[in-house]
């Protein structure tokens, strides 16, 4: 309180106090001249007890969904069914629009197609026909080889003794270099068979395995043309009409999918609080203690929430952070773009005094409470009301534990009357 104010306050309540004596002062003149006393005036009174209490803030807040994802189109066609309420639950997995399959269908047979065609070349290439042929005509050359060796032999001792003429023997002989050339040529065949045999399988299967790549992305696509939900949640409208064209490059989206449980609130403090709250290492309020979101109409929403994340920086523009909390949501009763209030604990006082709402009056520019005398008389103080507790008041100046306040009746009673104190019941007073 400014010292002007205290001042002023100070000087309000002598003039209440003058007033009460002047007025008491005529009283007892008047009993003096046999006039008659009016009785006190019954009024409600608390006493004011030291109590632990938890003190709450309430912060203005907004619901948003942050795992909100926008249905695309992975391939281009047409719309040919839609098959979806806009505001309605969809699961995961669920089909929600079927493109026109006819050119992706195509797609899937030629490639089919050409898979088998490749796995028979291949199956063809690995029987190995040519290089069972060269390997044949290698062992004719060497049979042929064989016998030239066994004439030369025969020959040589026959014309030695003049048995066989030299002309057979020289025969023999070219005839036997014709076979071995026969067989290195054979040889070769076979070799020069086998690895092209082997390159020919090798690119063979290489060629398989991109055919069948190419069978599996006609596939895929052949799928993609049935667009499916990517999560649960609650759908939009359709932003592209049946007979639309998709295409994957579109900025558009094809409609919205929102999940509703759990839901996602954000709320902003100010730079002042959270240095408050995280003093001394101390973790921001909420992590453990249970959140209450107060809805637009002022009921509270059933379940509570926590905090879980804080932002990484402070805005300069507002001087507040944003912390962000989760609710249970499983009704999805709470939708995207709900304002509200969130409640939740910022500190636990020790022997707080409270009082009620009600008996705290605005005087001027300063607040008041009536408190009862020993005896029984009304006095009137400037109080320091500090944070709201429900109904009541924690009063940080003014008031000691014991004090008597009165809570109902303030109209009927002025500064220094004689009052009749009944105790103040909450649950009647509302």
């Amino acid at each position: 309180m400014k010292k002007g104010t205290v001042v002023g306050a100070v000087i309000i309540i002598a003039l209440l106090a003058a007033a009460a004596s002047l007025l008491t002062g005529c009283s007892a003149s008047g009993q003096g001249k046999g006039q008659g006393q009016p009785p006190p005036a019954p009024v409600t009174v608390s006493e004011v007890k030291p109590q632990d209490v938890a003190i709450f803030s309430d912060f203005s807040a907004q619901t948003y969904a942050r795992n909100t994802v926008d249905v695309r189109g992975r391939v281009e066609g047409y719309i040919e069914k839609w098959l979806f309420q806009p505001g309605s639950e969809v699961s995961a997995g669920q089909v929600l629009y079927v493109l026109d399959t006819r050119p992706y269908q195509a797609s899937l047979d030629q490639a089919r197609g050409n898979v088998r065609q490749s796995e028979a070349d291949l199956e063809f290439a690995r029987h190995q026909v040519s290089l069972l042929q060269a390997q044949a005509n290698l062992a004719s050359a060497q049979a042929n080889l064989l016998k030239a060796q066994q004439d030369h032999e025969r020959l040589k001792p026959l014309v030695k003794a003049d048995a066989a003429s030299q002309q057979d023997l020289d025969a023999a002989v070219a005839a036997l270099r014709a076979n071995e050339a026969n067989v290195k040529s054979a040889q070769a065949n076979v070799d020069q068979t086998t690895l092209s045999t082997r390159t020919q399988i090798a690119s063979m299967e290489g060629k398989v395995e991109a055919l069948k790549g190419a069978l599996k992305t006609a596939d895929i696509n052949l799928q993609y043309a049935t667009i499916r939900a990517p999560i649960s949640g609650r759908i939009g409208d359709t932003l592209v009409p049946v007979g639309g064209l998709v295409t994957p490059s579109s900025p558009q989206p094809l409609t919205t999918i929102v999940p509703l449980d759990p839901m996602w609130v954000r709320f902003k403090v100010t730079e002042s609080e959270y240095i408050k709250w995280t003093e001394h290492g101390k973790k921001l309020p909420g992590r453990a203690l249970p959140l209450t979101l107060v809805l637009a109409d002022g009921s509270e929403f059933p379940a509570k929430g926590h905090i879980e994340d804080a932002l990484n920086g402070v805005d300069p523009k507002t001087g507040t952070l944003e912390l962000q909390a989760s609710f249970p949501n499983p009704q999805h009763a709470l939708l995207p773009g709900q304002f509200g209030r969130v409640r939740l604990q910022v500190e636990e006082r020790k022997d707080a005094l409270l009082v009620p709402q009600k008996a705290v009056q605005q005087l001027q520019n300063m607040q008041t409470v009536y408190t009862i005398s020993p005896d029984n008389r009304v006095l009137v103080r400037a109080v320091t009301p500090g944070a709201r507790v429900g109904e009541q008041w924690v009063i940080e100046k003014g008031l000691k534990p014991g004090d008597r306040v009165i809570v109902e009746g303030q109209l009927k009673v002025r500064p220094g009357a004689p009052v009749e104190p009944l105790p103040y019941n909450p649950a009647a007073g509302q």
